[in-house]
Order: structure tokens, then C-alpha cells, then sequence
């Protein structure tokens, strides 16, 4: 779920709105130098070595050695019975599928090897010309050496490039630069699970720092890299970090609280075997952080907006928090639905498994798989409630901050920034008359004076009553050499 959001530009500010969000901007950039600086030092100090020293894969390969993935192509498929194979019911009625499938790359390639395929695979759609990916396992002891094929699964390569390319471009149709810019991020996203957390959780290093501390960096590059160094970013990555640090500590109260082991299914004992210094809580608590990274980022970032862009209108402090608030409580209603829906979306399978089974939902929620689910939501959620009135207060905090150190005066519509903008009121020159003696000459009082606007030309001093006697010559040169002299 993305939200855009436009707000007033730098040039739309006035110059004391633009004083006040750099004042708050700098009250931001100094509470979060702190935390910047503490997420690169765990980086450094978190960082794996050599991970191939803390996983030991004997007794556990599924592979034989010298076997290699070859590509193949199906040429002929063949309905038949499911008897002696795997996972059918025995003495039920179903229904295979065997193929033919050419080999198109490796030493043995354009021969034709047979397979059998579950009723699982036919229900998918098995049809002429589909690629698929076999083993090549060469038989050791045998003289010349003798190669058997094992079908592994279909050829999804196609697929899945295309639907990337197609997520791809619809982001940046839409959105554009920042929608390219956003998928940068994400690939540094996911670099750094790959890069960093993986690897640290198998060499047993602490869960909760590994997650802190992995997800506060992705969050200060992703978010600043897709939405800008601005005050709205500042503002959510404040928001976003205390709402990781939250769901991190509730993770780890919670999962030892309810004894999760994390061991879910088979591939979890595998995992337990294969990487001795790996704790499988330490999964479940990571999975915890990581789930709540994209809700929070998404939630922060629109409280943050809409608490700057009231406070373009609402000056006082209690009302801004209030209004913005109005607009977080309809965003939490929606993402908690998201992430709830996401929860039920992945747990599916078993949930259909267990309306099967009919048993009772309160053994079936208190079960490791489905409390690992519930406590992952409800945690994550918990975060992400309580990251929006944090990040509203943080917002309106810097407003505040940045307002009481930018110079300010309320009378002066200049510098006001809710006065409205009148423009300056432009006062017409009056040009002398040419023929009006200058100001210093003595005034004789024989000359004739030029004629004087009437009452119903304008006259300042209003209209005369006939009966009044007209005013002498000097006293009317006088007044009228007042009412010409040009405006400073």
C-alpha cells in the first residue's frame, strides 16, 4: 500500500514558514545524528564474517554429490494411475500424469528421459511444450559412469521475470521517479536482509539488535532515497524508529512468553541442524520486526504529511494534533486490516487444513504455527498504532521548536505566516503643474490663479455653499500649493 502526497513547495512558503521548517528541520536532523550514528556502529559491529563456518550440511544433503540442474522441455504427456506414487492415498482412484521431457542443455542434451508426476502437478497444468528442471545424478562405482534423471520441478524463471517487469513498470508509469527511486530501495532492502540479517541470525548473534539494527538502516536510506531529505521524512523516520524498537522488545517478551520454538515443519529441522549456532526463536523475532517495516514506513509517512500540511492553516498546537490525529485513526483502520488480511492470506493452506480436521479453534490458534501468526500481527500492529500518535507529537513538536526560534513579529502581515497576502498598496505620483511657482518664490498677490478642482471634481475639502465669500487670492494659492505638493 503507497500513498502520494502533495504538499507546499519552497516556493509556495513565505520567507518566515520557510525559516521556521528549517529551524525544525535542524531540531530533527539533531535528534536523529544520535541514532544514525548508533545504527553504523552496531553495522560495523554486527557485520558477518565468514558464515560458511556456522552451517554444517552433513548428514542433510538431499542432493547427491556431482549431480547438476538441467533444463528441460515437455514433448508428450499421458494420463495415468497414482499407484506407488508419492503422496497418494492408497486404494483411492486418482489420477497422474507421465512425461516426456527432452533435455535442451548439458552433456546429454536432445535425448528424452520419462517421468511420473503427482496428481498435484497434473492439477496445476502439465501441457506439451512447458519447461521443466530435472537432476543429472551420475551413479558412482559404475564403469563408464552411468547417469539417472530425477525430476525436481517446473521452470518458473519466465514467469516471475515477467511479472517483475511488469510490476516494475507499472510502479514507474504511475509514480514516475520516486516510483523508480522506490524500487532502488527496496533492492537495498532486501541486500541488506540477505547481506546482513541472514547471515548474522546463523552466526547466533542477538535477534532483537540484529533487527534493530538492520531495519533502522534500511529504513534511513529507504525512506530519505524514495521521498526526499525533507521535514515529512524526518518527521516518519522519527516515527518509524521508535515504532521498530517497540514491536522489537514486544517481539522478544512475546515469543519467550509463549514458548514458540519456531520449529513449524520439516524444513525447520533441517534449518536447526544445519546451522548450529542459529536459535530458531531468533527467526520468529526478526520475522516479527521485518513484517512490521513496511506497514510502519507506510503510516508514518502519511501522518507526517498530514501533519504538515496543517500546519500550513492551523496555528494552534492542541488543534493541529487533534486534526491530524482525525486522519491517522482512519489510516490505522485500514492498515491493521491489511496486515491482518496478509496473515490470512499466507496461513491459508493451514487454515484450510484445520476446517478438515475440525478442530476446535482455540487448539488450533494456541498451536506454534498459528501463535507464531497471531503474535506476529498483533505485535506488529501494536507498533504501528502507536507509531502514529508519536509521529503526530514529533511533527508538532518541530513545528513549535521551529516557529519559537525563527524570528517572528504577529503584527506585521510580512512575516505572519496565516495573515492573508495583500499586495502593497500603490500610491498614485502626483506631478506638479508646470506653471505653479516653486515652493520658496514669494507669491504675488495680482497674479491669477490657476483654477482649482470644483466640488464636483474631487475637491479634498468638499463642496463650498454658495453663500460663502470666496477666499482671497493668497489664502487660495496657499492652500492649493498644500494640496499639490507631491506625496514622499
Amino acid at each position: 500500500m503507497s500513498h502520494h502526497h502533495h504538499g507546499s513547495t519552497e516556493v509556495d512558503l513565505t520567507p518566515t514558514q520557510r525559516e521556521h521548517r528549517r529551524s525544525a528541520l535542524a531540531w530533527l536532523v539533531g535528534a536523529l545524528i544520535p541514532l544514525a550514528v548508533a545504527t553504523l556502529i552496531g553495522l560495523v559491529a554486527l557485520w558477518p564474517d565468514d558464515v560458511t563456518k556456522h552451517i554444517d550440511t552433513t548428514g542433510i544433503e538431499q542432493v547427491v554429490p556431482g549431480a547438476t540442474t538441467q533444463v528441460g522441455t515437455i514433448t508428450a504427456t499421458q494420463s495415468v494411475g497414482c499407484n506407488g506414487q508419492a503422496g497418494a492415498v492408497p486404494g483411492a482412484d486418482s489420477e497422474c500424469v507421465a512425461i516426456d521431457v527432452r533435455i535442451d542443455d548439458g552433456p546429454d542434451r536432445g535425448t528424452s528421459q520419462s517421468f511420473t508426476l503427482t496428481n498435484a502437478h497434473l492439477r496445476s497444468g502439465v501441457s506439451v511444450g512447458d519447461k521443466v528442471s530435472v537432476y543429472r545424478i551420475p551413479l558412482a562405482g559404475t564403469s563408464p559412469t552411468e547417469v539417472i534423471y530425477s525430476f525436481r520441478d517446473f521452470e518458473r524463471t519466465i514467469p516471475l521475470t515477467v511479472f517483475a517487469v511488469a510490476f516494475a513498470v507499472a510502479v514507474v508509469a504511475v509514480a514516475r521517479l520516486r516510483g523508480l527511486l522506490a524500487i532502488v530501495g527496496l533492492g537495498f532492502a532486501f541486500f541488506m536482509i540477505a547481506r546482513f540479517m541472514l547471515p548474522a541470525l546463523i552466526e547466533g548473534k542477538d535477534p532483537v539488535l540484529v533487527g534493530v539494527v538492520g531495519s533502522a538502516a534500511i529504513m534511513f536510506v529507504v525512506l530519505y532515497f524514495a521521498h526526499g531529505f525533507t521535514l515529512r521524512t524526518t518527521t516518519a523516520l522519527v516515527g518509524t524508529l521508535f515504532g521498530l524498537l517497540l514491536t522489537a522488545v514486544l517481539g522478544a517478551v512475546g515469543v519467550r512468553w509463549a514458548h514458540l520454538t519456531g520449529i513449524g515443519g520439516e524444513d525447520d529441522f533441517s534449518l536447526s541442524a544445519a546451522s548450529p549456532d542459529l536459535k530458531l526463536t531468533s527467526v520468529v523475532i526478526c520475522a516479527v520486526i521485518v513484517a512490521a517495516m513496511g506497514a510502519l514506513n507506510d503510516v508514518t509517512i502519511t501522518q507526517a504529511s498530514a501533519v504538515w500540511e496543517l500546519a500550513d492553516t492551523v496555528t494552534d498546537r492542541r488543534r493541529l494534533f487533534s486534526s491530524a490525529m482525525r486522519i491517522g485513526r482512519d489510516h490505522i483502520a485500514s492498515t491493521v486490516y491489511t496486515i491482518a488480511f496478509a496473515a490470512a492470506g499466507a496461513a491459508l493452506p493451514v487454515l484450510l487444513l484445520l476446517s478438515v480436521l475440525q478442530r476446535p479453534v482455540g487448539e488450533a490458534l494456541t498451536s506454534e504455527v498459528f501463535a507464531a501468526e497471531v503474535l506476529r500481527t498483533t505485535i506488529a500492529s501494536i507498533g504501528l498504532v502507536l507509531a502514529v500518535p508519536v509521529t503526530t507529537a514529533v511533527g508538532v513538536a518541530a513545528i513549535g521548536l521551529g516557529r519559537h526560534r525563527a524570528p517572528f513579529t504577529a503584527t506585521d502581515p510580512a512575516t505572519d505566516d496565516h495573515a492573508p497576502h495583500q499586495p502593497p498598496l500603490e500610491v498614485p505620483e502626483r506631478r506638479p503643474v508646470d506653471d505653479a511657482p516653486a515652493l520658496d518664490q514669494p507669491v504675488p498677490l495680482d497674479e491669477p490663479m490657476p483654477a482649482r478642482p470644483g466640488p464636483l471634481q474631487g475637491d479634498p475639502a468638499g463642496a463650498r455653499s454658495v453663500d460663502e465669500s470666496p477666499p482671497s487670492a493668497a489664502q487660495e494659492f496657499n492652500d492649493d500649493r498644500a494640496y499639490r505638493r507631491p506625496t514622499p
